[in-house]
């Protein structure tokens, strides 16, 4: 099924459902991890600029269309605009840097990874103050929409096909949709059992922004694999824990990016499945037992206003 199976972006654009997530991933595993996947059938590779590995995650695109008979036009593309490059002259900076490790000519989705600004030329990508709290940008004072309206210029360059963001809360999209000239095509966001951000998904959807899930197993030793419910759903129809959450995912209208850096891995969790109804409805009650966001850097700022 997820060979085919896509959403369709607010540009008209289709979005493969499953993807490869590269958080974390080590540029010397990552490469072989993105040729895997291309070969099993992923047409979506996830990275970012943070993530350090655009250049190993680029020759693993270029290496496996050559070796699979592809297009570049055949695979989604999508990395992210670091909280450094967020001041209006440096967002395309961002972009060019990014395309330049890439070694590609266009992204198909370019997002905003935070909403929140970092003091660039500190020499880091997390720069901070003597005691130790986030090196905030004075200059753009947190209003990410200036940010913003200067990805929108990226599209007329036509060096990415759309932009998105990451990590937006309602609150923040509130602020973001009163200036923004183009609607986010995507909001990429934790999304899994214990998160399952059911209000977000429905505002999203009102407003025809697309949700991504990222850590949709609960990223690095996440309980969810051992969570009850899940191992019984799972067993009972044969599959992993990993592709129920996945399947999870995918049915609820959401894509999604499992990362793994294992070639069996990263087959069976291109292997989705349709869930029952009952079985559907009962992940999604999972959080009222346990709700747990497993991913929430300290910015010194809000960034998850749906939490409080």
């Amino acid at each position: 099924m997820s060979l085919t199976k896509t959403f369709k972006l607010n540009t008209g654009a289709p979005i493969p459902a499953i993807g490869l997530g590269t958080w974390q991933s080590k540029p010397e595993e990552v490469y072989n991890a993105v040729k895997t996947a291309i070969k099993s059938g992923y047409r979506h590779i996830d990275t970012a600029y943070a993530y350090g590995n655009e250049d190993a995650v680029g020759r693993g695109i270029k290496d496996a269309l050559k070796e699979e008979g592809l297009k570049r036009e055949d695979i989604f593309v999508t990395t992210k605009l670091w909280s450094t490059f967020h001041r209006p002259n440096d967002v395309a900076k961002g972009l060019d840097e990014s395309l330049s490790n890439l070694g590609l000519d266009y992204i198909d989705l370019y997002l905003m990874h935070w909403p929140v600004a970092l003091t660039p030329g500190k020499g880091s990508l997390f720069p901070r103050h003597e005691d130790g709290s986030r090196d905030l940008d004075q200059e753009i004072k947190g209003d990410f929409t200036i940010s913003y309206l200067a990805m929108e210029k990226l599209v007329e360059s036509g060096k990415t096909k759309a932009i998105g963001v990451s990590n937006f809360s309602t609150h923040n999209l509130d602020i973001l949709l009163k200036k923004a000239n183009i609607v986010p095509a995507v909001n990429q966001v934790e999304l899994h059992p214990y998160l399952p951000q059911h209000k977000l998904l429905e505002y999203c959807t009102a407003k025809g922004i697309h949700l991504t899930a990222y850590s949709p197993l609960g990223s690095t030793d996440s309980p969810l694999q051992k969570e009850a419910d899940l191992i019984a759903i799972a067993e009972k129809n044969n599959k992993t824990v990993a592709q129920t959450l996945i399947s999870w995912a995918v049915q609820r209208g959401t894509s999604v990016l499992p990362k793994s850096v294992t070639p069996s891995r990263i087959e069976a969790n291109f292997q989705d499945y349709k869930l029952s109804e009952e079985d559907f409805a009962k992940i999604n009650e999972i959080s009222k037992k346990h709700s747990q966001r497993l991913v929430s850097p300290d910015w010194g700022v809000t960034v998850f206003h749906d939490d409080q």
